[in-house]
């Protein structure tokens, strides 16, 4: 008796490490089996005061998946339990996957009826069931967090209970709102719905309308679908614009104090003509043996502390989201269009990187200071292009003392450009849409941005002020967040070589792949038939870039460091850079102002906040392309095929940038079969061939404006063959 307690004498006596997620979990797995939370506390050997903790520390690991809550109320390891707590996304045909939360592993196939009342955004846990050749397949076990729980769509008014058919095809049910939550919305309105009570098995979800958003031809209201749909943060909340409101409207004498004094230098700004925010002045000045160049970016982190009201809106928001008719600004109009803008004339607080090079555009020095600037001129990139290419004689008169600095800047964004295009920095020549929107908002033209020597000079500009930034923190071991760019995996670069073979073009794949042998590819393709879709099929092979802590380099514009430092109006990223130089400017010793660690996540993100932003900008470019479209049926236009499926293929509009598809049940003549490997569709009969990149004639069959569907028909398409081309060679 005495013997068992020395035993339990000495086991209180031993020193337990802190209680914590950890320790819950270590012992949960020297267990070896599902516990309850009572012997989860006992095998602890938790004092009195920890066992509430203890609580929320098991609810904390549940609601993140690495325990789940079983049957009986015991609780089990979700890795020993073949068990996978991620994100479901479900397809619009029913079946979902789950992602792993962790990043890692294989997402899992859910079929329908393994979903089991989760929808589209739930974070879940899923059981794995069994895993084949096709990869793994499981069901749904529990719902961890709802993801959607607002939903915007089309009302639908019954007689004691109407519907909402959301917008997301994705999400596969209707809301059913009794009509006393209907908030006298009409039949064909658009809404928001808030869903109270989630489906189960067999049941819609029932909710109620809390917002009426419009009827849904208004693009205004298109722009609010998109906004809610993808859930971009578009109000600011009370303590940001009170924050907001508390500045003062102007630059006053003790925001200067400090500050290196640059109003006198003829800095200028160059922007599109509808740019409301400007956040980047420059100079160029041309010496002996080179060239001084001058980029003054608003100082948004003297009004924006960290942690402040402002500053948390612009972290949730990340980014600044733009529609052809608003904006979704990551800074209150205060900030974004008043004290950060640099308007003409008007004292603006900025951080000013002064570089100095050679006439090759290698840098010798680059310098950086807290500054007070004043912007001597607004320039557009159309009034640069008439002033340099056109010699407008109006223009040039008005504009006589910035003329001679103008000129500089072409030399000497020339001289960088050739700089880049040495160290094999990729330049893909792909035109980009430009909306042109009528009196009442509508989409009157799509048409080619216009990409002049303006536009050139702005982007060479910025890139040379992003990485003298970059190279200084780095130089000093300071810890930042970059802006990196991976390599392409190999076997996407097999993949786009064999295409290129297929299209005549002898593309040999390197032992390492580099910037200038995309380079190269591209040259090679430069001013032959198949040069827009070689830029297109290389650009998706790339990868996407990213923030991050750690510095691996950009591979598309072959720099070995690159940062984003030059639009802290509209990307938080920039802004981080800002409070990291400033904290380091003329200091002897590095000054970190963020851990590798806290950047990391911050990176992680301001990158998902980075494609939330590109996908809505896109969804929306997409709404107004159907619209268009709709009252454009038996049109004829030329085109160019730009994916090959199964069921038929797309065809992309020449200069219009519009993509609809030709299906296979359209093309009568023969049966036609997917050659994958060659991406081609080849007749059985005919032998005929649709390939990726063949020029086409086709005629607007149908619009489906609420599924933004376009289907075309084939014009005339025997014209469209060309049997002397590779591709088009099929064995009989």
């Amino acid at each position: 008796m005495s013997g068992k307690r020395k035993t339990i004498s000495s086991r209180k006596s031993e020193k337990l490490p802190p209680l914590s997620p950890q320790r819950i979990l270590a012992v949960m797995r020297n267990a070896g089996r599902p516990l309850y939370l009572r012997e989860i506390i006992h095998l602890s050997h938790l004092r009195p005061e920890e066992k509430n903790k203890t609580r929320a520390i098991v609810a904390g690991l549940v609601r993140e998946g690495k325990l789940v809550l079983l049957k009986g109320d015991r609780y089990g390891i979700s890795d020993l339990m073949e068990l996978v707590t991620g994100k479901l996304l479900v397809h619009p045909d029913g079946f979902g996957f789950v992602q792993p939360k962790t990043g890692k592993g294989d997402d899992v196939f859910i079929p329908a009826r393994g979903l089991k009342g989760a929808v589209h955004g739930d974070h879940v846990v899923a059981r794995v069931e069994k895993t084949s050749g096709k990869g793994i397949e499981g069901s749904i076990l529990r719902v961890l967090e709802r993801g959607v729980k607002q939903v915007v769509g089309t009302f639908h008014k019954g007689r004691s209970v109407s519907t909402v058919l959301p917008e997301e095809n994705r999400l596969l049910y209707e809301i059913m709102v009794p009509n006393k939550y209907a908030a006298n919305a009409r039949n064909g309105q658009v809404v928001l719905a808030e869903i109270e009570r989630f489906p189960s098995e067999g049941r819609n979800p029932e909710g109620r309308v809390v917002e009426i958003l419009g009827n849904p031809d208004d693009m205004g209201v298109q722009t609010k679908i998109v906004i809610h749909k993808h859930g971009l943060p578009h109000i600011f909340p009370p303590d940001t614009m009170a924050q907001a409101r508390a500045l003062s409207r102007t630059v006053v004498p003790d925001d200067i104090r400090g500050r290196k004094d640059l109003r006198d230098l003829p800095l200028v700004t160059i922007d599109g003509e509808h740019a409301r925010d400007f956040d980047d002045a420059v100079f160029v000045k041309k010496t002996r043996t080179g060239f001084v160049l001058t980029v003054a970016i608003a100082d948004v982190s003297h009004y924006v502390p960290d942690d402040s009201p402002i500053d948390q809106a612009a972290f949730e928001r990340g980014t600044s989201v733009y529609f052809p008719d608003a904006v979704v600004p990551m800074l209150p109009e205060t900030l974004s269009n008043h004290l950060c803008s640099l308007i003409p004339w008007e004292d603006r607080l900025a951080i000013a990187v002064n570089i100095s090079f050679d006439r090759e555009a290698n840098v010798r020095h680059a310098g950086f200071s807290k500054a007070v600037i004043r912007s001597h001129c607004r320039f557009t990139y159309k009034e640069v292009r008439c002033i340099l290419v056109d010699k407008d004689k109006d223009l040039i008169a008005r504009n006589r003392k910035h003329i001679k600095h103008l000129k500089w800047m072409v030399e000497l964004a020339g001289a960088l450009f050739e700089r880049r295009r040495q160290r094999g920095s990729i330049d893909f020549d792909l035109p980009e849409p430009e909306m042109i929107l009528g009196i009442r908002g509508n989409l009157e033209e799509i048409v080619r941005r216009e990409r002049s020597i303006a536009h050139r000079i702005i982007e060479e500009f910025m890139i040379a002020a992003n990485e003298a930034v970059a190279l200084f923190l780095t130089k000093k071991e300071i810890p930042a967040m970059y802006r990196v760019h991976e390599p392409p995996a190999r076997d996407k670069v097999n993949e786009f070589a064999g295409f290129g073979r297929i299209l005549g073009m002898d593309i040999k794949v390197p032992e390492e792949i580099s910037p200038k042998w995309c380079q190269k590819v591209l040259k090679e393709a430069s001013g032959k038939p198949q040069e827009y879709i070689i830029n297109m099929v290389l650009l998706r092979t790339m990868q996407q870039a990213v923030y991050s802590s750690q510095n691996i380099g950009h591979f598309g514009l072959a720099s070995p460091t690159y940062l984003h430092f030059t639009s802290p109006i509209r990307r938080y990223p920039d802004l981080i850079v800002h409070r990291i130089l400033k904290a380091n400017i003329k200091r002897p010793r590095k000054r970190p102002v963020y851990t590798e660690e806290r950047l990391e996540a911050l990176g992680q993100h301001c990158s998902i906040r980075e494609r939330g932003g590109m996908e809505a900008e896109r969804e929306m470019f997409d709404r107004l392309k159907v619209r268009f479209m709709a009252d454009k049926i038996g049109e004829v236009y030329e085109g160019t095929i730009s994916g090959v499926i199964s069921f038929g293929f797309f065809v992309e509009l020449k200069d219009m940038f519009i993509s609809g598809v030709v299906r296979l049940v359209d093309i009568v003549d023969d049966y036609y079969m997917l050659d994958q490997d060659r991406q081609r569709l080849v007749g059985q009969r005919t032998h005929k061939v649709f390939y990726l990149g063949q020029a086409v004639r086709v005629r607007v069959k149908a619009v489906n404006v609420v599924r933004m569907h376009i289907n075309f028909e084939l014009v005339n398409e025997n014209s469209t063959q060309s049997p002397n081309h590779p591709i088009t060679k099929s064995p009989n």
